[in-house]
């Protein structure tokens, strides 16, 4: 056994032979090739201690000692904790419609071509009237007639000169009119198709010429300024996910993450899933995030400010279902390695966090964790 030292060292000299030193790289100032000529030392250097901690093991087994383990540790100390729950959703916008005609006519004029920003209330479309301007003005004439024979039967009747019947009719006909008008007017106004909110004409749906009615599709006008994700969230997270808790929203295919807030959260829960739906309101300053992109969500359910997480790794489970980890102690003649149960709280990624059985400052083993035997003794190769 004692050749495997000897060999070790022959294959590190070996290795070293056909190469430059590390004093000719440092005389050459290569700094490139010294930092590879560093990893591979470090590398030989390893494999040379674990050699030696090998022979040294059978050494012992040999004599009947004790033999000690060699295990890695590391030193817990309290950190900041963040839980997400990760879930998917696609982005909408409230600002994404069907601009249709409130009247039926003929499509005379088209505005606006895909592509084009419009403003709020700017005009689109116009449909022909059907000779409603042209009665409009007749009325307006009439209309004028009325008011005047209105106002002259008023200084009659106020001077106890004409019948009040004469005044009352009077007064009616010139009310009717203006009625007349005011219904006309907002005919007249349906004729007219108006962008309800300034955005983009994604799409002219139907070209000038047409015959068109009401629900019959126009144009689609879209805004990205008003952007947000609807994901359902189930129903265990009810307590945990709120309004203004923080979230991470990835986007995939353009390589771009945002934060955000939760700005409502549904007050029903979905009976066939059972979940509750939550909106998330997304920044779109570049204007790349577009109605029914894929998203990723990362919502905060949990923070702990104060944690003390291990890696998933060196948890071990007893025959009773308890939790434990290996921990290093004080023994007669050195470290040994002690079991302690603990408590274990939410994972993320490779990490657990520990809600009760181990303190700040505690040491446990990590590399050997599972292989090492209680009160066993350890000798630590930390790197």
């Amino acid at each position: 056994m004692k050749h495997i030292l000897t060999i070790a060292v022959a294959l590190f000299l070996i290795s070293c032979g056909g190469e430059k030193t590390a004093e000719e790289l440092i005389a050459a100032g290569d700094k490139q090739a010294l930092a590879t000529k560093k990893s591979e030392l470090k590398k030989q250097k390893e494999t040379i201690e674990k050699t030696i901690a090998k022979i040294e093991a059978y050494e012992k087994k040999s004599k009947g000692e004790a033999i000690k383990a060699q295990v890695s540790t590391m030193v817990l100390k309290d950190t900041l904790f963040n839980h997400y729950v990760e879930l998917q959703g696609s982005v909408d916008t409230k600002q994404n419609i069907t601009v249709m005609p409130e009247t039926a006519g003929l499509l005379t004029q088209v505005y606006v071509k895909e592509g084009q920003q419009v403003s709020k209330g700017q005009r689109l479309a116009r449909i022909d009237d059907g000779g409603a301007a042209q009665n409009l003005e007749q009325m307006k004439v009439q209309a004028q007639l009325a008011k005047t024979t209105y106002e002259r039967q008023k200084r009659l009747w106020e001077q106890n000169i004409g019948s009040e019947i004469q005044y009352l009719q009077s007064k009616a006909n010139y009310e009717a009119q203006e009625r007349s008008i005011n219904a006309m007017q907002q005919q007249l106004a349906k004729t007219v198709v108006t962008a309800p909110f300034s955005g983009t004409i994604d799409d002219v749906i139907t070209e000038q010429g047409n015959v068109v009615s009401p629900g019959m599709p126009l144009f689609r006008l879209v805004s990205l300024k008003d952007m947000y994700l609807k994901v359902d969230v189930p129903e265990t997270y009810l307590t945990a996910i709120n309004k203004n808790t923080d979230v991470i929203v990835e986007f995939p295919v353009l390589g771009e993450t945002v934060k955000s807030k939760i700005r409502q959260t549904s007050n029903y829960i979905n009976p066939s899933n059972r979940s509750f739906s939550i909106e998330v309101p997304v920044d779109n300053k570049s204007g790349n995030i577009k109605p029914n992109l894929t998203a990723k969500l990362r919502i905060n359910d949990y923070t702990s400010k104060n944690a003390i997480l291990v890696p998933l790794n060196v948890i071990n489970e007893n025959q009773d279902g308890d939790q434990y980890v290996m921990v290093t102690a004080q023994g007669e003649n050195g470290l040994i390695a002690k079991r302690r149960e603990v408590t274990t709280g939410k994972a993320s990624g490779d990490y657990i966090e520990i809600l009760s059985g181990l303190e700040p400052g505690d040491e446990i083993i990590t590399e050997g964790a599972r292989s090492v035997k209680p009160d066993q003794e350890i000798n630590i190769i930390n790197s």
